[in-house]
């Protein structure tokens, strides 16, 4: 591609969308480039929401990724609190909110998603808040006072890191599962309990293995949250974390393949050569896992637009990368890596009562995952097991007089 004449138009200015425009330009493209976002800020981080800046520890301008001066130096216009309405990929043209058309030679959509919503009449009501936006957050501190009933519906990370900021600010916290342990769907039965019993102890009401039948309302507000075991619990506010929903809109009123999120290749590339994707909003090849997956992570936003720079500058690099996690609770830092579906075994080193300790998930003796609870020079050492496919032996995994890094292959 003749960058000099090309334009690059970035749909979302989320973490993907920032760091494609930014690798554009490492990577050698000099045409136009132009990244859209529908909120009216900066690109900005999305995983201090339910930390620190819901705690009120961390200030707006703190979220921002890169200032102002940045794009201006790279080059970058950034048309922020504007939606894309259409896609018409026949004359390669975005139609925008504000009324103007933009022409493109490669598109690129890095849409991430929206917070899945309660499908519950009362749902919509003025105390039950999401977490995905700044927008969200600074409606809900309005709510969020010492001594109110914080009722969270959901215990994956977002609930629970939710759960935890409550407790730190004197609310009174109620955590509602439907499935029978809370990080169900990320996790090991071992490290559910040892996060139950954590919360508990900080004086978190968490039930598990129960959903939500109903939403008790007076006016606009809900008054309780009533469950299917017949209780109901009083709410002064609601906090609703059950998930992610992938930005698949305009790509499907586009005609793009969609599956469980955009579907691309190990290039970023859809079904149009002329469109890419990259993020949360993505269901694509990973060679590591030689399949298809759907990752809801900063880095995997990161790495996948790294790709997408490279292929749009013409280069031929797949995505491959090991997907890693991480969530802060109390604390304790949660670091993820890997996929542990499909293990048959679990191995623990260090003591869980200690609240310090690594998780390792095997298959056929290969560490596949793992999961570190304030360890961070262990989970270092656990991202290189899992990227090397190490058979490593459960014996010594678990033994702390062995060197976590001894169990690496030689180089």
């Amino acid at each position: 591609m003749n960058s000099e004449i090309s334009t690059c138009v970035i749909v979302g200015a989320g973490q993907a969308g920032c760091e494609l425009a930014t690798a554009l330009r490492q990577q050698g493209f000099e045409g136009r480039i132009v990244m859209i976002g529908d909120e009216p800020y900066l690109p900005y981080r999305r995983p201090p929401l339910s930390k620190t800046y819901l705690s009120g520890e961390a200030k707006l301008e703190s979220l921002f990724i890169k200032p102002q001066s940045t794009y201006d130096k790279l080059n970058v216009e950034c048309r922020i609190g504007v939606t894309v309405q259409a896609i018409d990929r026949a004359a390669h043209t975005v139609s925008l909110s504000d009324g103007e058309t933009l022409t493109y030679t490669k598109l690129a959509l890095t849409t991430g998603g929206r917070a899945r919503r309660l499908s519950l009449a009362g749902g919509d009501a003025a105390n039950v808040h999401y977490v995905r936006s700044i927008a969200d957050i600074e409606r809900l501190q309005a709510d969020f006072v010492a001594g109110k009933r914080l009722v969270i519906i959901g215990g994956g990370y977002i609930g629970l890191e939710a759960a935890a900021v409550g407790i730190k600010k004197e609310l009174k916290v109620s955590v509602i599962e439907a499935l029978p342990r809370v990080l169900a769907r990320v996790t090991a039965p071992e490290v559910s309990a040892f996060y139950e019993r954590v919360h508990r102890e900080h004086g978190v009401d968490l039930r598990t293995g129960v959903g939500v039948e109903a939403l008790e309302t007076q006016g606009d507000r809900v008054t309780a949250v009533k469950l299917a075991d017949g209780t109901a619990v009083p709410a002064d506010l609601v906090i609703v974390g059950i998930g992610l929903i992938p930005g698949t809109e305009l790509a499907e009123a586009a005609g793009l393949e969609v599956s469980n999120g955009i579907v691309v290749d190990a290039h970023t590339q859809t079904s149009d050569p002329d469109i890419l994707a990259a993020g949360d909003c993505t269901f694509h090849d990973n060679d590591f896992f030689g399949r298809k997956v759907r990752l809801e992570s900063v880095p995997n936003a990161m790495e996948q637009a790294r790709v997408a720079a490279a292929t749009i500058c013409g280069k031929d690099v797949r995505y491959a990368a090991v997907p890693w996690f991480w969530s802060d609770q109390y604390d304790l830092k949660l670091q993820m890596v890997g996929l542990n579906q499909g293990y048959d075994q679990i191995v623990v080193r260090g003591d869980m009562a200690s609240n310090s300790f690594c998780a390792f998930y095997l298959q056929n003796g290969v560490v596949i995952a793992a999961d570190a609870v304030t360890r961070p020079q262990d989970f270092m050492v656990a991202k290189k097991l899992v990227a090397g496919r190490v058979a490593a032996d459960a014996a010594k995994l678990a033994d702390e007089t062995v060197e976590l890094k001894s169990l690496l292959p030689a180089a």
